[in-house]
């Protein structure tokens, strides 16, 4: 049975898609996203699920940048899970009585709302998480009366729902990846995703668009792009890529080759089915079929033949 770290502690967003990501794998909390990945990288579990981007609030940079450095990890899978806060309290606390509630930053931005209409006159405060805030507030004593978080935590630190679903948009939807160490990867689906990073050799005029080529002359849809600071100055980025498709495609080792030849390193994430099962249409001309017969044809120009 698989071990695979995810941001804890037990009851975040993140438990609830490694639940459904891999439902029989023993769960290993961690304290932050960096943690997670870690414990992947030094074999502690056989993997981690970790956020990727918000369809609210956008990328998580941190998993960006640490997908980006130190040891290579591949995704293997993909989770879009609906976001839906849930205010716990203790039993027999009521609306009136709530003048505290703590919880993570991006539930304080995702329910304003709520918080606004119907605890005008309560204090929201910023929590490591919406779980950790969960498991402040079941605390004997504690100075917090209410926290935003998903209905699982409650279920975790025996609190009650007082309201539920109760972000400021009902659509909300967070996506998560599975990671491992390098390895065997998904096989093709034909409803993929590939990811990887790329980092310029330099900073010139036209250097983007330099690599939106090779992906757009080979008919490769590209789902993310995400610029993220190399550290090394000002104005100085390496850039992030989510696009259809699976490596072992042509149009897709075409166009990875193609940066490998213009950039300074290119790391591959992964290929991997895609969650929403949205099967692309290939452009004319960027079939596995169509390579395959340019190539021959090259073949029998370089040979001699007519």
């Amino acid at each position: 049975m698989p071990k695979l770290a995810y941001l804890g502690p037990e009851g975040t967003f993140t438990e609830e898609a490694l639940r459904i990501l891999a439902p029989e794998a023993d769960r290993l909390p961690s304290a932050n996203v960096s943690a997670a990945l870690d414990a992947a990288r030094r074999g502690e579990a056989d993997g981690a699920v970790v956020p990727l981007e918000n369809s609210l609030e956008g990328a998580i940079t941190t998993t960006l940048d640490e997908l980006a450095w130190g040891d290579p990890l591949l995704i293997t899978a993909e989770l879009l899970l609906p976001v839906e806060f849930s205010l716990l309290v203790r039993k027999n606390t009521t609306m009136a009585q709530i003048k505290r509630v703590f919880t993570h930053p991006a539930a304080i931005t995702q329910c304003r709302g709520f918080t606004a209409r119907e605890l005008p006159d309560a204090m929201v405060i910023a929590a490591p998480s919406t779980a950790a805030a969960a498991q402040e507030v079941a605390l004997p004593g504690s100075p917090y009366d209410a926290a935003i978080a998903a209905r699982i935590a409650g279920e975790h630190y025996g609190l009650v729902e007082l309201a539920a679903n109760i972000g400021d948009r009902a659509d909300t939807v967070t996506r998560f990846v599975r990671v491992s160490r390098p390895g065997s990867m998904p096989e093709p689906t034909g409803s993929d995703r590939t990811s990887l990073v790329a980092f310029l050799n330099d900073d010139h005029p036209g250097a983007l668009l330099e690599m939106l080529t090779e992906f757009s002359v080979r008919g490769v849809n590209l789902t993310r792009i995400e610029s993220r600071p190399t550290g090394d100055g000002i104005g100085r980025y390496f850039f992030h890529f989510d696009f259809e498709g699976h490596v072992a495609d042509a149009r897709v080792g075409e166009a990875l080759s193609g940066l490998h030849r213009i950039c300074t390193d290119v790391r591959f994430l992964g290929s991997y089915p895609r969650a929403d099962r949205f099967f692309p249409q290939i452009k004319r001309g960027m079939a596995d079929a169509d390579f395959a017969e340019a190539e021959g044809w090259l073949a029998r120009i370089r040979g001699g033949q007519a």
